[in-house]
C-alpha cells in the first residue's frame, strides 16, 4: 500500500502560530505553492510562520508544522487529488477542476514520494526560505530527539492505601 504523510501534533502551538492549523491525522503536502505570490517583505506573521515551517492541509487547508507517514488507499488518493483541485480553482486561480488536476496529481505524488521513504511512526520537518532572487527553497529533515536527554517521567506507580 502507497504512504501519504499525516499531521501530527505534539502541543497546542500549531493552533496559536498559523492563520489555521491543521487537525491531527489530517493529509498534508508540502504546500510549498501556496506562497508564489508573496515577497519576503509579504511574509510576516502567522503567515511567515506558515511559510518557514508548514505542511500544507489537504482537509483544512490549515497548517502543521510535522507530519508523520501513513498508508492510503488508491481511493483516498482520488479523493485527496480530486480536493486540491478544486483548492486550486478556488484558491489559485486554475481556469477549472480539470485544468488542475494534473498539478494536483503531481504534488500529491511529490509527497508520497517522501512519504515512502520514511519510515511508519517518523517525525518529518520542512524549512523554507527565499533567496536573493525571490527563488523559495524546500529543506525536509526527521525530528528525533537528543540521544542524551532523558525520557520523562509522567507518573508514579504506588502501593495499594
Amino acid at each position: 500500500m502507497s504512504k501519504l504523510l499525516k499531521a501530527i501534533r505534539l502541543d497546542a502551538s500549531d493552533a496559536h502560530v498559523f492563520p489555521v492549523a491543521a487537525e491531527p491525522g489530517d493529509w498534508v503536502i508540502p504546500g510549498t505553492f501556496a506562497f508564489r505570490a508573496y515577497t519576503p517583505e509579504g511574509l510576516e506573521g502567522k503567515v511567515r510562520q506558515a511559510f518557514v515551517s508548514g505542511f500544507l492541509s489537504l482537509e483544512t487547508f490549515g497548517w502543521s508544522t510535522l507530519a508523520t507517514p501513513a498508508e492510503i488507499s488508491g481511493e483516498e488518493q482520488e479523493r485527496l487529488v480530486d480536493r486540491l483541485a478544486q483548492h486550486f480553482v478556488d484558491e489559485h486561480g486554475a481556469p477549472s477542476v480539470d485544468a488542475a488536476r494534473g498539478v494536483a496529481e503531481a504534488e500529491i505524488a511529490d509527497a508520497m514520494e517522501l512519504a515512502e521513504e520514511l519510515d511508519l511512526n517518523a517525525l518529518l520537518a520542512i524549512q523554507r526560505e527565499i533567496d536573493d532572487e525571490g527563488a523559495i527553497h524546500e529543506r525536509f529533515h526527521l525530528v528525533t530527539p537528543p540521544e542524551d536527554a532523558p525520557h520523562a517521567r509522567i507518573w508514579d506507580v504506588s502501593g495499594d492505601a
